[in-house]
C-alpha cells in the first residue's frame, strides 16, 4: 500500500505546483494524473500573478530553459482602435512578465522536473475510490492499465480541472452557469515566418461586444487561434464535429485584421475544438481533509486569461495550509482559503461580466483614461486581483459605473472648451 502525506489528483499547473510546494517542505505527495504527458489542453496563455509561484516553488529554472514566448502585455483591438496592455507600467509590483506557453511542452517540463526531485506521479491513472471516514488517513484506490492499487494520505488536494474527480465522488454539487457563450480553438502552423512576418504578441480582437479572438504566437512556431463568444455566431454542437473547419473558417473571415493571416484552413494543426457551458462553480471549496483547486473550484472565462493563474494561486495557497496543518498547526480554512479566493474570483467575475455588457470596454478603448488609471487597470488584467491597496481591486464593483461616468464628464467639459 502506498502512504503518503498528501494525494494530489491531477498534473498540471495547480497539481504540480501544490506537489512541488509540499515535496520542497519535506512531505510526501502521491499525483494521480488521468492523461499521459504530453497531451493537449487549452489554457496557453499565462499572467505575471503564476511566475512568482513557480519561482517560489522552484520550477522557474526548468520552465526559462524551454525558451518560451516572452508576454510582456496584450494588444487590444476593436475595429481601428488598439489599446496596448504593458505589465512593466502596473500599479503593483512583483513580475510584470509571462509566457504564452503550448501546454503540451510547458505542462511537461513541470512534471518532468517534479519526476526528477523524486516527485511520485502515476499518469494514465484514474482514481478508482476515496474513503474519509477515517480519522486518522484518507484511503483511496487507485487504477491504471497494470491493475487497481491501494493507498493511503493524510489530505487530499484535488486539481483535476474540469474533470473535477473529487466533486464527482463526493457528490459536491456544481453549478454550471448559463452564459451561452461558446469557445472555439484550434492551432495553426507558421513554421517558417519570422517573428516580423507572424507577429508574437498575444492579440485580443474584438469583433462584437460578445465575441473576440485570440491570437497567441508561441515559441515553436505554431499559433493558438480561438473564438469566444455568444452561441448564435457559431451553430454547432459541443465537441468535435465535422462541419468545425467550415464554422472557424468563417469566423476567422470576420476578422479584418486576421483573415488574411489565417485563410488557409489546411495549416490548422489540430481539428478545431469546441467548448460550451464552461463557466462553473463547485458550491464547495475545500472539507474535511480535501482541498479544491484551480478550474475544479471555479472557471469564469478565457478573456483575460485567468484560468493558469487562479489555479496555481489555489493550489500554492492551499499547499501552504495543509503544510500548516500537517505540522501541528490550527488552520482557519474558511477565513484563509475560502474568503481569501473568493474576493480575487469576484474581482475577476466583475471585470469579465462587465466585459460582456461593454461597460469595461466603453472604459478599456476610450483614450480618455488617465495613465494611473489605465495602470491599475493593467495590473488587474496582470492578475493581481488580491492587492487591496489597488482600487480597481477593492472597489471592483462600482469602479467600471464610476469611471464611465467620469469619461462621460471629462468627454463633456471637452466639447464645451
Amino acid at each position: 500500500m502506498k502512504n503518503v502525506d498528501v494525494l494530489i489528483i491531477g498534473a498540471g499547473p495547480s497539481g504540480s505546483v501544490a506537489a512541488a510546494y509540499l515535496a520542497n517542505n519535506g512531505f510526501q505527495v502521491h499525483v494521480v494524473e488521468k492523461q499521459e504527458f504530453p497531451r493537449y489542453i487549452i489554457g496557453e496563455s499565462l499572467l505575471p500573478l503564476s511566475m512568482k509561484h513557480f519561482e517560489e516553488v522552484g520550477l522557474l529554472p526548468a520552465l526559462d530553459s524551454r525558451n518560451f514566448q516572452i508576454k510582456e502585455g496584450a494588444l487590444f483591438t476593436r475595429g481601428e482602435q488598439e489599446v496596448v496592455i504593458d505589465f512593466s507600467t502596473g500599479y503593483t509590483g512583483g513580475w510584470d512578465w509571462t509566457w504564452q506557453v503550448p501546454r503540451d511542452e510547458f505542462d511537461k517540463c513541470i512534471t518532468d522536473e517534479l519526476e526528477k526531485r523524486g516527485v511520485d506521479i502515476s499518469f494514465g491513472t484514474t482514481l478508482d475510490s476515496i474513503d474519509f471516514s477515517n480519522n486518522q488517513n484518507v484511503h483511496y484506490s487507485y487504477k491504471s492499465d497494470t491493475g487497481i492499487q491501494a493507498g493511503q494520505s493524510k489530505w487530499v488536494i484535488d486539481g483535476s480541472g474540469f474533470g473535477g474527480v473529487l466533486s464527482h465522488m463526493l457528490e459536491i454539487p456544481t453549478t454550471i452557469a448559463k452564459t451561452d457563450r461558446i469557445a472555439l480553438f484550434t492551432k495553426y502552423d507558421e513554421r517558417g515566418l519570422s517573428a516580423e512576418e507572424r507577429s508574437t504578441q498575444i492579440t485580443f480582437d474584438i469583433l462584437e461586444q460578445d465575441l473576440w479572438m485570440w491570437v497567441i504566437p508561441f515559441h515553436n512556431g505554431e499559433t493558438s487561434i480561438g473564438f469566444v463568444g455568444h452561441e448564435k455566431y457559431f451553430e454547432m454542437s459541443e465537441g468535435e464535429s465535422d462541419n468545425a473547419v467550415d464554422v472557424l473558417e468563417r469566423m476567422i473571415k470576420r476578422s479584418e485584421r486576421f483573415n488574411e493571416r489565417f485563410s488557409d484552413t489546411a495549416k490548422f494543426t489540430r481539428k478545431p475544438t469546441l467548448i460550451a457551458n464552461y463557466t462553473r462553480f463547485s458550491d464547495v471549496m475545500y472539507g474535511n481533509k480535501f482541498a479544491l483547486t484551480g478550474n475544479t473550484m471555479e472557471f469564469l472565462d478565457p478573456v483575460f486569461s485567468s484560468g493558469v493563474a487562479f489555479g496555481t494561486e489555489s493550489s500554492l495557497t492551499a499547499a501552504r495550509l495543509v503544510a500548516r496543518e500537517l505540522n501541528g498547526e490550527t488552520v482557519d480554512w474558511k477565513t484563509e482559503y475560502e474568503e481569501y479566493l473568493k474576493q480575487g474570483v469576484d474581482v475577476f467575475r466583475t471585470y469579465v461580466l462587465g466585459w460582456y455588457t461593454g461597460e469595461f470596454q466603453n472604459v478599456f478603448f476610450n483614450k480618455s483614461v488617465n495613465p494611473k488609471i489605465k495602470s491599475q487597470i493593467t495590473s488587474v488584467l496582470a492578475g493581481y486581483v488580491w492587492d487591496r491597496t489597488n482600487p480597481f481591486v477593492k472597489k471592483h464593483k462600482t469602479i467600471l459605473k464610476t469611471l464611465n461616468e467620469v469619461i462621460a464628464i471629462q468627454e463633456n467639459a471637452k466639447m464645451a472648451v
